[in-house]
């Protein structure tokens, strides 16, 4: 597969955290992705949202790339700083950690980069 970006837009609030977790799923199926690498995309995007709507954004946009064995999810971040005073960003963290390849802010704090890959990803 080359590469191929799918863009998803929706309101920041959690009612539509589903949304994101289903798309990115789905988009985990097409890139070939196993079943155990399928749920680690979708737990993923799922934090990538809750770290988004933290940052109290107007909209949650995600850009997701595309490749063969390997998904790259691209969340725009809000104006705010994320308060993390429960410590549920730090648990946030924590689980990205655990599922993706790669993770960090980018873009001097306007982006979540995460990054899921297959194990056949990895000597190619």
């Amino acid at each position: 597969m080359s590469g191929q970006t799918v863009r998803l837009s929706v309101p920041a609030k959690a009612g539509f955290a589903r949304a994101v977790r289903m798309m990115a799923a789905s988009l985990a199926v097409v890139c070939d992705m196993s079943v155990d690498d399928v749920e680690d995309v979708r737990m993923a995007a799922e934090e990538g949202f809750v770290l988004c709507c933290a940052t109290a954004p107007e909209s949650c946009d995600v850009d997701f790339a595309l490749s063969q064995g390997e998904v790259r999810m691209a969340f725009a971040l809000g104006p705010q700083e994320a308060d993390d005073a429960d410590g549920s960003l730090r648990l946030a963290e924590l689980l990205l950690s655990a599922v993706c390849d790669e993770h960090a802010v980018t873009d001097g704090g306007a982006s979540l980069v995460l990054v899921k890959r297959t194990d056949a990803a990895y000597g190619e």
